[in-house]
């Protein structure tokens, strides 16, 4: 397959798969031309990588998982374990994320939204004034 066949396949734009290429998550095969030809193991693992990408995983993590996909002798455990970690992680950021939205849904309440100069939004964020 083309790259373009292929960023058609795993629903990834060409770039993406090139950085791919370039960081060594893929290797392609490449003709006496010099132009990439993809198979159904590059394939594979750019859905595998995409839909790791879509769950949040680094690039990196992406590299571990995909390693640990590969090693048949691989326990388990280790993916779980690692799992847990970024899954962790996304604790926290729903966490902050609602402090965050906590703190802007406030700072509207707290705004009159007129025609007067005073906002308590911008004050709060200039750390000149606090909106109670």
């Amino acid at each position: 397959m083309s790259i373009k066949q292929v960023a058609e396949a795993a629903n990834l734009p060409a770039k993406t798969i090139r950085y791919y290429e370039d960081i060594g998550l893929i290797t392609p095969a490449r003709g006496d031309n010099g132009y990439r030809s993809f198979g159904e193991t590059d394939l594979h693992k750019l859905r595998f990588v995409a839909r790791a990408r879509s769950l949040g995983f680094s690039v990196d993590e992406c590299r571990t998982l995909l390693a640990m996909y590969e090693d048949t002798d691989r326990a388990s455990a280790d993916v779980k374990a690692l799992a847990e970690t970024h899954l962790t992680r996304i604790d926290e950021k729903i966490r902050e994320l609602t402090e965050m939205r906590q703190t802007l849904s406030h700072l509207v309440h707290c705004c009159a939204g007129d025609d007067r100069p005073g906002c308590p939004i911008l004050d709060d964020l200039a750390g000149t004034g606090r909106a109670d």
